[in-house]
């Protein structure tokens, strides 16, 4: 029976046009690599990783992470509570508080195997009985998933809806109250209105949730990300950073109060009962850290702010020409640019066309983004060049002007 349940399940979402595959990547992540698919490995343009600042592949931090697995060994061996936690490990923590220090004055940062568990261990360890959970309609799955498993009740407000927060902030009587947001959202490439949350956190004892997975390292000064982006400092950010996207590495990790930290370290089971990540990840990490700080990372981060603007402006020129299909650009100032095309199947077929082309463009669509708002998610990368960007425009003009996405 479970079998045919699982078929019957699978042919609905073929049905729906919702059936997702992998592709194999055969060289290191970069904007052109070789793929393989459902035939031959074929020489592709990608726009689909998260890789923003072009980390990934870059040369300093692979001699790093040699450098580390040479004084640190491949593994870390146990949990960081039983005997993995290593000197890299507290170290890149401390660069870690260092570095978010001007946003959240006095912080300690705690590291993480992936962004997923770091959101896991922050609601379920601070939403317990005595919270409530404020958390935006468009967060990330991990956040979402994180409070259906807190003891706390969860109230999901509508994007960016910040006065009907407000209300339900005024009318709840828990103790705690957490407002949890993406600060970019990961399908839109938008915004939260951080200010305006900040504020209602004051003003209501509340504390400030923020999944920076798509800011950290490209936004704000030296790329502290989206706290920096606004100006913003206060001891009320809990703050959660990826670091296998503008990082190019691996891992996450969270900057918070003192006692925060202490209680995810006490009581945050995804911490707890998890290995250690590898000691050399966070001496690679390290070096890292230190690119986006420094002077090649304002390079890059510069230079991906042009790329941005130029595909912007080329998109919205086809747009124009082509108004009957329907596409329309989302409100990002970010690496994340979707393009809204509405339909499963429309998606589909424009991100096939772009696949017939050597161009790596994925098609998000629901449940991932909301139904009839089927998209393809282009994000750039410093390490993309304006002849990418003028190679991927030139395909989606043409795919234009040929009536797609039909």
């Amino acid at each position: 029976m479970l079998l045919a349940h699982l078929n019957r399940r699978l042919r609905e979402r073929e049905a729906a046009s919702l059936h997702r595959r992998r592709r194999i990547a055969e060289t290191p992540c970069a904007p052109h690599q070789r793929v393989a698919g459902d035939g031959a490995a074929r020489d592709m343009l990608a726009f689909c990783s998260n890789d923003y600042l072009g980390l990934a592949n870059h040369p300093a931090l692979i001699e790093a992470l040699a450098d580390g697995a040479r004084r640190w060994g491949a593994g870390s061996g146990a949990s960081h509570l039983v005997s993995g936690h290593g000197r890299a490990h507290a170290a890149l923590e401390e660069d870690l508080a260092a570095f978010l220090a001007p946003c959240i004055p006095g912080c300690e940062a705690l590291g993480f195997c992936t962004g997923y568990m770091a959101n896991l261990a922050l609601l379920t360890t601070l939403g317990d009985g005595a919270a409530t959970i404020f958390a935006d309609k468009l967060d990330h799955a991990s956040l979402i998933d994180a409070g259906l498993l807190a003891e706390a009740k969860m109230w999901r407000y509508p994007h960016g809806r910040t006065d009907l927060l407000e209300a339900r902030l005024a009318a709840c009587d828990t103790p705690v109250k957490l407002i949890v947001t993406d600060a970019v959202f990961s399908m839109d490439g938008d915004l939260a209105p951080l200010p305006e949350l900040l504020a209602l956190a004051e003003r209501h004892d509340a504390w400030l949730v923020v999944d920076d997975a798509h800011g950290f390292g490209v936004l704000g000064e030296d790329g502290r990300g989206s706290l920096s982006h606004f100006g913003l400092a206060g001891e009320r950010f809990i703050y959660m950073g990826t670091l296998g996207k503008a990082a190019g590495i691996g891992g996450a990790f969270v900057a918070a109060h003192p006692a925060v930290i202490d209680a995810l370290v006490q009581m945050a089971r995804s911490y707890i009962y998890t290995t250690a990540s590898p000691p050399a990840l966070a001496h690679a990490l390290r070096a890292s850290l230190g690119i986006i700080g420094g002077g090649e990372g304002a390079r890059r981060r510069a230079h991906l702010e042009r790329l941005v603007a130029q595909l912007r402006a080329r998109l919205q020129d086809v747009i124009v020409r082509h108004p009957g299909l329907g596409w329309r650009l989302a409100d990002s100032a970010t690496a994340i640019q979707p393009l809204i095309v509405g339909d499963n199947a429309a998606a589909l077929a424009l991100a096939a066309g772009l696949d017939e082309r050597g161009l790596w463009v994925p098609a998000i669509r629901p449940p991932t983004v909301p139904a009839g708002t089927a998209r393809l998610r282009i994000t750039l990368s410093a390490a993309h060049s304006a002849a990418d960007v003028e190679r991927l425009c030139a395909a989606l003009e043409e795919l234009a002007e040929q009536g797609s996405p039909a």
